[in-house]
């Protein structure tokens, strides 16, 4: 297989398991959203700390930056905020809602990069921003509230984005650090939890012990697929695959959760799929131009 259709069917895995996600923590529903959060750090330290030791890049936990262990710090606990949301969310019916997020996380991305990076917008950007603010306006008159699950979910993503861009950490060793920084809280909250007598894991059966205890790999697995994506696959394409993931949500939440969704809230997803397609369809313009400009100069140099 070659290196690129590898990258595809990695990118594939990567984003199918994030966008199915929904059902997993719906099986652990009889655990609140806190506790289910707590395991998920807990688990996923103990995962990507085994998947390190097997692959003998432990010691690349040690010997980094200050600056990077205190930005990873921060990113655990964006992430945290992000991974609390997206399981209340699901817990509460809102599966749709949590599609949002990540259907609107690449405009608010750009949003974010003009209002803090003061970065420029192209044309086609601008209309993309516009059309998703009259979603979003479309969408807060359906709901009768703003839809706070999926901004929440879209801004705390975009941080931990951003964040992750400034520390060039590979993804196993950084969401072991991150998760290192909630371990401790987490581990205090389910040993709380477990004193009081109000602790699910040890107190229903043993089929819901071990989905709390795959909380971790649910966690690593599709983050290892996808480092394994961006390593073979180009970034274009796995721009285009992200949408992967909460176009399964969004069916999961109509097709298995039986969510109501009015004609009205259609519109609206509507209005976010077409700002995101001239979003897309710019980007990929726009990198079109600059492989040909490349392509320009070096034949200009070989010359």
């Amino acid at each position: 297989m070659s290196s690129s259709r590898s990258g595809l069917v990695f990118g594939f895995g990567a984003y199918g398991l994030w966008g199915l996600l929904p059902l997993y923590w719906d099986l652990l529903d009889e655990a609140g959203a806190v506790e289910v959060l707590a395991h998920r750090f807990v688990w996923s330290l103990a995962a990507t700390l085994l998947a390190l030791v097997l692959w003998r890049r432990l010691a690349r936990l040690r010997g980094l930056p200050p600056r990077s262990y205190a930005l990873l710090a921060v990113a655990g606990a964006v992430i945290a905020i992000n991974w609390g949301t997206y399981i209340w969310g699901v817990h509460h019916g809102h599966v749709i809602e949590v599609s949002l997020g990540y259907f609107i996380n690449p405009l608010v991305t750009v949003v974010v990069a003009v209002l803090v990076l003061h970065e420029r917008l192209r044309r086609l950007q601008w209309v993309a921003v516009a059309i998703a603010t009259v979603a979003l306006v479309v969408l807060t008159a359906n709901y009768g509230r703003p839809p706070w699950i999926g901004l929440t979910l879209a801004f705390t993503f975009t941080i931990y984005s951003l964040i992750k861009k400034r520390v060039r950490v590979p993804a196993v060793e950084s969401v072991a650090l991150e998760s290192a920084v909630m371990f401790l809280p987490a581990l205090v909250f389910l040993t709380y939890l477990q004193v009081n007598g109000d602790a699910t894991f040890g107190h229903i059966d043993v089929g819901t012990d071990l989905l709390l205890v795959a909380t971790g790999v649910a966690t690593a697995t599709p983050l290892v697929l996808f480092a394994a994506a961006a390593a073979r696959a180009p970034l274009t394409t796995l721009g285009v695959m992200q949408y992967l993931a909460p176009s399964l949500t969004f069916l999961l939440g109509i097709f298995v959760f039986s969510e109501d969704v009015p004609a009205i809230r259609f519109f609206g997803f509507g209005l976010v799929w077409l700002a995101l397609a001239i979003f897309t369809g710019d980007a990929l313009r726009q990198r079109r131009r600059m492989l040909r400009r490349t392509a320009a100069q070096v034949a200009e140099t070989s010359l």
